[in-house]
């Protein structure tokens, strides 16, 4: 799955903490260090068992290629 610096990961399931199922992606690696969009909080999970929680991935289309 191809995850990236500062996507937007829309997961099957809200963070306990909020509700919000939105999370911004501040690290890419074996692991992912996530950043709740709803209340800030910011963790470490394993890359598998995130790809297995993802719904979708928001991208900002790249307009500084062209």
């Amino acid at each position: 799955m191809d995850i990236r610096l500062g996507d937007i990961l829309v997961m099957k399931k809200p963070h306990p903490g909020c509700g919000s199922t939105q999370m911004l992606v501040q690290r890419v690696g074996a692991d992912f260090r996530l950043c709740c969009k709803g209340c800030g909080h910011s963790f470490m999970i394993p890359r598998s068992k995130c790809e297995k929680k993802i719904r979708s991935v928001l991208r900002e289309t790249e307009n500084s290629e062209g």
